[in-house]
């Protein structure tokens, strides 16, 4: 493998990490849970950094497909290429959806500092974000079913233990997860959840592909 690819790896790693941090500044306040609430006490630069690093992190996770594409190189070329469009128009919408709740900390903030209702000042924006995730779901959806297939057929570079890291698994169990989590872990967990299955999955690539000859 080459250079490039293993510094790619790491910038979809890095990405991760930096929307994880985007993640906090928005949610984290000691023990409340109350991910409204937080938002609407955080502090502007708080909001400021998220939306900055949401489009930094963006950036960094479509270096991050670079290993993807490089792994799907057994495979016909035009599904090398949907997996890795199908990929990347998720991980564009992770920044989008982030931008969203910058909106929506925003709102919360006002509605608070102007003693609004909270939850209609936010509505708006609430409602745009859960559309915007209407149209992921069809890309993630295609996108599992072309992954794991050809990732078990062993037309691609990667191991069959990958499946298990991919990020469909991690995403459908989310709900019971959550029913565990308490206090300032549910924040921390559940408010970066999208983002820590994602840096699992690119450090598992990494690590799959890190003694793979380089093939050209």
């Amino acid at each position: 493998m080459t250079r490039l690819i293993k510094i790619a790896g790491f910038l979809g790693i890095l990405g991760g990490l930096l929307l994880f941090a985007g993640d906090m500044l928005l949610y984290y306040n000691g023990a409340e849970t109350d991910r409204l609430q937080n938002m609407a006490t955080a502090a502007d630069w708080r909001i400021v950094s998220s939306g900055v690093l949401a489009l930094w992190a963006t950036w960094l996770y479509l270096f991050g497909l670079v290993p993807v594409y490089f792994a799907f190189k057994p495979a016909k070329p035009v599904i090398r290429n949907i997996v890795v469009l199908l990929f990347a128009g998720i991980l564009i919408a992770y920044g989008v959806v982030h931008g969203a709740y910058t909106a929506i900390a925003t709102s919360a903030k006002l509605a608070v500092q102007n003693d609004m209702n909270l939850q209609e000042s936010t509505r708006l924006a609430i409602q745009t974000n859960n559309m915007i995730r209407l149209f992921v779901y069809p890309l993630f959806a295609v996108l599992s079913l072309i992954f794991i297939y050809y990732v078990w057929k062993q037309k691609t570079y990667y191991p069959r233990w990958i499946i298990f890291f991919f990020p469909l698994w991690a995403f459908l169990i989310r709900k019971p997860i959550k029913s565990l989590l308490h206090g300032q872990w549910e924040i921390i967990i559940w408010g970066g959840y999208l983002n820590l299955i994602l840096i699992l999955f690119f450090t598992a690539s990494l690590f799959a592909l890190w003694r793979v000859e380089n093939k050209g």
